[in-house]
């Protein structure tokens, strides 16, 4: 009873938040001004991209602020990451803008709750630890194919293209520009390249100031004094709020569940994957360690948090929370406050946001998603194995022309396949007793000589590597050389197998039984600890009781010499 306890508290200790983790080791008034001072230096880097990452999703600014505010709040207050900022991202922008497109703003809330409930349950799942498998050549590829994503839909605010509708696949949306190119406004344009040169100058000259809220004031300066023709975010979308909207429970189409399921993963999967690498970023900034599953657990609640007020699909910040962290950041309380800055903001510049012009927000995404297109990390990937490259591009490539769920599913399991051929080459199958891995190394070496201390009449062979199914058919053709003069005794020599699956065992099994129908004895050599466990759960020791075991070759050789004396 006292052991069953103790696993429990065990399991709920990794969901404690963060935040209940420092209070109780102590905070003081100085801890409070450094986390302060980093909450504020967050906000004024957040506010400009939660409206900017909103437009862009095909929604209204009012919406990423929503979600950069409550779900930032519950990102902080409850997740396992000691200097996690949550928030709205630019990995959402294709999947919200598609599925606005296609069921609307009622069916991206269905999926954002969807999505909060399948991260709840990965984290109590404890799926957490799962996520450090995932390929590199698939994040390096969905990542760059989201910036390429972006980038297509900025182009008509960062020329003015005077268009109703923006298609929302990759080359009806070119296609669409193409035809608009006459209607470029050269003042937006000006205004978008103003922004640019902006921010990318304050990066290499003042890169500690802000520069997208920079550019973003100054273009707005820029576009009132000048009086350029510039849509701006009042005329597209009229007046911001003053205020959080009430929480409510939306009308939920259930029966739109099955088509919105696809899309509810995928948030799902991003806000996972980005909020743990974001956490694991964090912890090398900051020499923290994240609780990874109670990260996922609190992810899912902000998720279902930003849909109750109609936000957007939130997750962990990766440049939000390095900005946290330079700036002093102590303590998840830096995140509350960053979120509570945020309301302040909107609550006192609200009617000033309205003149906004929609150029200097595309300026931002288009930074944005130079910032996200990893293209050093893209380049460098391609030099690698021709796998890698072939999971790289195709995932690239998915992304950018149908949709970030394909692309997932595709470049996984590409990935995986990837991996099988090479686990399956790594397997050797050996004739006779030396071979790699002998003389140097004394815990696996045997006699480089010990084929010729093979008695007449027996064969041996060794298996160099995990028997699974990418490599169990390295077995069937192992026999075809001995049809027409079999040996009496075949050692199959396993010391070198670290596992076997079920389909290695089945292998072995009808390896077993051509031994049995062309006369000969099979013995086992060094069959390691899993091997031989699954192997008896499975049957196989009842199903061939003529097969031999032995615990090391030596005996395997004194075992098979008398065996084929006797056969003789």
């Amino acid at each position: 009873m006292q052991g069953g306890s103790s696993d429990l508290r065990h399991y709920l200790k990794q969901f404690e938040p963060k935040l209940v983790t420092v209070l109780r080791e102590g905070y003081g008034w100085r801890d409070l001004r450094a986390d302060a001072v980093a909450g504020l230096t967050v906000a004024i880097v957040a506010l400009p991209l939660a409206m900017a990452l909103a437009i862009a999703s095909g929604t209204g600014p009012e919406k990423g602020l929503y979600t950069a505010i409550v779900a930032g709040f519950l990102i902080s207050a409850l997740g396992g990451s000691r200097v996690q900022v949550g928030g709205p991202t630019a990995a959402f922008i294709p999947v919200v803008f598609v599925v606005i497109e296609r069921f609307g703003f009622g069916g991206l809330v269905l999926c954002t709750l969807m999505a909060g409930l399948m991260l709840i349950a990965a984290g109590l799942l404890r799926l957490g630890t799962l996520m450090r498998y995932m390929p590199q050549p698939v994040i390096t590829g969905f990542t760059a194919g989201i910036a390429v994503s972006i980038f297509s839909s900025q182009v008509k605010d960062a020329l003015g293209l005077q268009m109703e509708s923006l298609p929302a696949e990759f080359i009806p949306r070119w296609t669409a520009y193409a035809q608009h190119l006459a209607t470029t406004q050269p003042a937006t344009v000006a205004l978008t390249v103003g922004g640019l040169v902006l921010i990318f100058g304050l990066r290499h000259w003042k890169p500690a100031w802000p520069g997208f809220l920079i550019a973003l004031v100054a273009c707005t300066l820029a576009g009132l004094g000048l009086a350029l023709p510039v849509e701006t975010i009042g005329q597209r979308f009229g007046e911001l709020p003053t205020a959080l909207p009430p929480l409510q429970m939306p009308d939920i189409p259930l029966d739109r569940i099955p088509e919105l399921l696809p899309s509810a993963f995928t948030i799902a999967f991003l806000a996972g994957v980005e909020s743990l690498l974001s956490a694991v970023v964090a912890d090398g900034m900051s020499g923290g360690k994240h609780r990874s599953n109670g990260e996922l657990v609190a992810q899912g609640l902000a998720n279902i948090g930003s849909a109750l007020v109609g936000g957007l699909p939130a997750t962990g910040a990766i440049a939000r929370t390095a900005t946290n962290v330079r700036a002093g950041a102590r303590s998840p309380l830096a995140g509350v406050l960053h979120a509570a800055f945020l309301l302040a903001f909107m609550l006192a510049l609200a009617p000033l946001m309205r003149y906004v012009p929609l150029p200097a927000l595309a300026a931002v995404l288009l930074v944005v998603a130079w910032n996200m297109s990893e293209h050093q990390q893209f380049r460098h990937t391609l030099s690698a194995p021709w796998g890698d490259r072939v999971v790289l591009l195709l995932t690239f490539g998915l992304t950018v022309l149908f949709d970030l769920t394909v692309a997932i599913q595709a470049g996984l399991a590409v990935a995986m396949v990837v991996f099988m051929v090479r686990m399956a080459e790594s397997v050797e199958i050996s004739q006779g007793g030396g071979g790699a891995g002998g003389e140097d190394d004394p815990a696996l070496a045997e006699d480089s000589t010990q084929r010729l201390r093979l008695p007449a009449g027996v064969e041996a062979f060794r298996i160099d590597g995990p028997l699974f199914f990418g490599a169990s058919n390295r077995l069937d053709h192992l026999l075809d050389q001995f049809i027409h003069a079999p040996p009496k005794v075949l050692i199959l020599r396993m010391r070198l197998v670290p596992i076997i699956d079920a389909s290695g065992t089945h292998a072995l099994h009808n390896f077993a039984k051509r031994c049995t129908r062309l006369g000969i004895t099979l013995v086992l050599s060094g069959v390691q600890a899993q091997p031989r466990r699954v192997l008896g759960d499975m049957g196989f020791r009842a199903a061939h009781p003529d097969v031999r075991f032995a615990a090391t070759f030596d005996d395997a050789l004194e075992l098979s010499s008398s065996l084929a004396d006797t056969a003789e």
